[in-house]
């Protein structure tokens, strides 16, 4: 992909491309456009064409693509206005703008390579894993020799929650109601799709040499959080808050890894990881270098595999104008997790930064600093700010990687 930005574009000032979500100009979820122009300017949201993916540089590599499921990276979804799958690196495709709609059950919004799919019997997990399955099936036919990436991006367990009915019926018993025993059997629906895809590998013979990744992207949902969210029974365990929050409940998630080959099976890692770390990490096993003016936010975490430790260039932060707790800014450096407010808690969330905002978002001061050592308070309850040597070094970190992410971020104009 050409780096860069096209010229309508406007910027605090001109960056040099970082490849992280707050820095390709997206603050929030990404809701379709709509008919008419959001004052917030968020019907321009999406990916754009110059940005730097994964798929764009494994297919340097020499790698096949593929994508299935949820894409959620733009909101004018098949449409010319705005790069699609095709643009963002992925040979074939087939996917939803956001929700499998009407719901996990029979979805009628799939589009495959640009033609609209139509109605669809099943349940959205297992029918984004049989299209994957089939490319991956027909492209090892026809090219064995090829290495190839495939990203199955599940809808399940977001809602609106549909499951099939004979694994509803094996949670009823232990569930509170009808609901909970839904929002269970989505779960299980989704670990047999991945039961097919580690199925698939085995039948191939290709097990061994597969890297198979297993996450998420964000925290549990708040059960009625909005009216559609009734089967929402995730719980974020001892972890602080939920979804959309920056205390460690908000983007904690699963994080599995499997390949037979090099991957001793069993294995526990306290360390540290972000799907930051995803794009140099396949980069580092594809022998593909990024380009040498992407500023990357992760790192190379294939050391983890080989039972090494992981050595973080810079710490982890986290923005999010529109999180539910006051706390909008964090950041992870070792063991400690560093939580801040913005004016006070003064500021109004805002689901995206652009012209009409930007000056008072990304003028907004740090304050209010929390601090807490996640390997003994997992729950981020002790604040230890006060009385940690630790605190004025980490509130300089923070402050500084803060001006760095938001003197490079993009305003949609």
């Amino acid at each position: 992909a050409k780096l860069g930005c096209p010229a309508s574009d406007t910027f605090r000032k001109q960056p040099k491309p970082r490849w992280s979500p707050f820095l390709n100009r997206v603050y929030d979820w990404i809701p379709a456009a709509g008919d008419s122009p959001k004052p917030d300017s968020r019907d321009q949201v999406h990916m754009r064409a110059s940005e730097v993916t994964i798929p764009h540089l494994l297919r340097q590599a020499g790698y096949a693509t593929c994508m299935s499921g949820k894409w959620h990276c733009n909101s004018m979804f098949n449409s010319p206005a705005q790069p699609q799958p095709s643009e963002s690196g992925f040979e074939y495709w087939f996917a939803t703008q956001n929700n499998a709609a009407p719901s996990h059950e029979n979805p009628q919004n799939y589009v495959r390579n640009g033609a609209e799919v139509g109605d669809l019997k099943g349940y959205s997990c297992q029918l984004a894993t049989g299209e994957a399955l089939d490319w991956m099936q027909g492209h090892v036919a026809t090219n064995p020799n090829q290495p190839f990436f495939i990203y199955l991006a599940f809808h399940e367990p977001h809602e609106p929650v549909a499951s099939p009915e004979e694994l509803v019926a094996t949670y009823r018993e232990q569930s509170k109601n009808e609901d909970e025993a839904q929002f269970f059997a989505n779960v299980a629906n989704v670990d047999l799709a991945v039961g097919r895809v580690l199925d698939a590998l085995d039948a191939l013979q290709l097990r061994e040499k597969t890297l198979v990744v297993f996450t998420s992207d964000n925290g549990p949902e708040t059960l009625n959080r909005y009216r559609t969210a009734n089967r929402s029974y995730g719980s974020p365990g001892r972890l602080r808050g939920m979804k959309l929050w920056t205390t460690d409940a908000g983007f904690r998630v699963a994080g599995i890894l499997s390949w037979p080959g090099r991957i001793q099976a069993g294995q526990v890692s306290n360390e540290v990881v972000s799907a930051l770390d995803l794009l140099p990490s396949f980069c580092a096993l594809a022998g593909v270098e990024p380009p040498s003016d992407l500023a990357l936010d992760g790192t190379d975490m294939t050391p983890l595999f080989d039972g090494q430790r992981l050595e973080r260039a810079r710490p982890l932060v986290w923005c999010y104008y529109n999180a539910i707790n006051e706390q909008r800014v964090a950041m992870r450096h070792g063991p400690w997790k560093m939580l801040a407010r913005l004016d006070g808690g003064a500021l109004a969330k805002s689901s995206n930064i652009y012209a009409g905002n930007a000056d008072k978002y990304l003028s907004a001061e740090l304050t209010d600093f929390e601090l807490f050592d996640m390997s003994e308070d997992q729950s981020e309850s002790r604040n230890l700010y006060p009385e940690a040597n630790e605190s004025q070094a980490l509130r300089a970190m923070l402050q500084r990687e803060y001006e760095s992410l938001i003197n490079d971020s993009h305003i949609w104009d």
